[in-house]
């Protein structure tokens, strides 16, 4: 075959070749992103409340689900699960890194290559020389066990990565939802206490007209009353930039939570009128519970990884000092003589047998072994803070819940008393009930106080400490599955 026509045997000998190649291609069709279409899907985007609600029913089997439609704090967390953009993110990088470990596993290509020459030389059997030589690399030892480590750590610190962003969505979420159950708490009772300096304005300015008091007398109630209209309108904004907050977490319009309720049974163990109760004491913050909490928090677990890495690194350094191994064999034809050569390649290592890039990968792996130590003291230092806020923050609601309200609710009740029998005028009358919603005012700060100071320590210890979330009871990957309930 060779002899009649070289050219053609070389032909034939390469198209089945990549005939085969490309046969075995894979093809992966483009994939446009029309912007402007995704931007107007953002601005018009809702989510499945009952498919939801079903995901949330099933984060928490035993978990009882409130009566009123709309969405708790379990339902929040099964939406950020499902339909949040920034945790989808996140586990389309654990796939990634996933696809890259695979990659990792995968042994070195060899090269092959083609050549062919043409000699006017009568003494040679043929004038063509046809010849085939392929470069083999030994991919084994040290320079692919620290490859596939390295890689296999990337998947583990993209888990990590996932479970952070659903972290800091959560308590993104939460800290939302507090400002709509606080607002709304508070333009209740802004509008009872705006109401009441109405009342007092109104009698005093008939006492005025009397010429009983000077119109300087007006003067203190008017300033209150500004105040108390200013808070009330920083309430309304602060129901609006909660739902924002809930939404941005969502990926959906605010608009959306004009339709859906966000509900919390129990925020308030303060109601906004009595009777009043203080606050059932915090679980406590024990020493076991906080060490856990340490080697639990996945920005610690992370930092673990990339030492690991590191030390992958540097194996592979360590296994550099010996040469790379490559193996060559060919093929050659001329005028129907076959040749087999065969190579053995060395390639050797650095003049200062990689003393430098070993150096170099101890340096970096002695910083991330620093980069532990100070994650460690990051975690805890967050702890103590947030433990502290919230110890603070239930002083206070006691304080208030067992000394500051029950004086003003006493004061109050004997003001109605008075003014049935006439012994004071609705002046003081509603100057002693508006301290008593000022006062009430004051207790629903507090308590909101708390509830963030609470979700702060959460925060810290990458730990619900109650709600239904903290009764979930199905395996973490598969709370952190792909579902989409959109």
């Amino acid at each position: 075959m060779f002899r009649s026509n070289p050219v053609q045997a070389a032909l034939q000998l390469a198209l089945p070749c990549a005939l085969v190649l490309a046969g075995g291609c894979v093809r992966v069709p483009p994939a446009p992103i029309d912007l402007p279409a995704r931007a107007l899907a953002r601005t018009t985007d809702s989510f499945d409340l009952p498919a939801i609600e079903a995901r949330a029913a099933a984060l928490a089997p035993g978990e009882p689900r409130p009566a009123a439609t709309g969405m708790d704090r379990l339902a929040l967390f099964a939406a950020i699960l499902a339909i949040d953009p920034r945790v989808t993110a996140a586990r389309d990088a654990v796939e990634a890194a996933r696809r890259d470990a695979l990659l990792a596993h995968k042994a070195a290509s060899p090269m092959l290559g083609l050549a062919g020459s043409y000699t006017n030389d009568q003494s040679q059997p043929s004038p063509w020389l046809i010849g085939a030589t392929a470069d083999v690399q030994l991919d084994f030892g040290g320079r692919k066990a620290g490859r596939i480590r390295a890689a296999d750590l990337g998947v583990v610190s993209a888990g990590y990565d996932l479970v952070e962003t659903v972290w800091s969505e959560r308590i993104a979420a939460a800290r939302g939802l507090v400002d709509v159950l606080a607002g709304q708490r508070q333009v209740v009772l802004g509008d009872e206490l705006l109401g009441l300096y109405d009342q007092q304005l109104a009698a005093m300015q008939r006492r005025v007209d009397a010429g009983e008091l000077t119109s300087l007398a007006l003067a203190p109630v008017r300033a209150m009353r500004a105040a108390a209209a200013r808070a009330r309108g920083d309430a309304v904004a602060r129901i609006a930039g909660g739902r924002a907050a809930v939404a941005t977490v969502l990926g959906v319009p605010a608009a959306v939570f004009d339709r859906v309720a966000l509900i919390w049974p129990d925020f308030a163990s303060l109601p906004p009128a009595p009777p009043l109760l203080p606050p059932p004491p915090p679980p406590p913050i024990t020493v076991d519970l906080r060490r856990a909490a340490l080697v639990r928090r996945a920005d610690v677990l992370k930092t673990m990884v990339a030492y690991d890495q590191f030390e992958a690194a540097l194996r592979v350094e360590l296994a550099r000092q010996m040469p790379q191994i490559n193996l060559g064999p060919g093929f050659t034809w001329q005028g129907g003589l076959i040749t087999l050569p065969f190579a053995l390649n060395l390639q050797s290592p650095s003049f200062d047998l990689n003393r430098s890039a070993i150096m170099a990968a101890a340096a970096h792996r002695t910083v991330a072994a620093q980069a532990v130590e100070a994650a460690l003291a990051d975690a805890q230092g967050a702890i103590e803070a947030a433990a502290s806020e919230r110890d603070a923050a239930t002083a206070a609601l006691v304080r208030l819940t067992r000394e500051e309200l029950p004086q003003t609710r006493r004061v109050a009740d004997r003001a109605d008393a008075q003014v049935r029998l006439g012994s004071i005028d609705r002046a003081d009358w509603a100057a002693a009930k508006a301290a008593d919603a000022a006062a009430r005012l004051a207790a629903v700060d507090a308590l909101t106080r708390l509830r963030l100071a609470q979700i702060g320590l959460e925060a810290a210890l990458r730990q619900p400490l109650d709600g239904p979330e903290a009764r979930i009871t199905v395996r973490s990957d598969a709370a952190l599955g792909s579902e989409n309930a959109r």
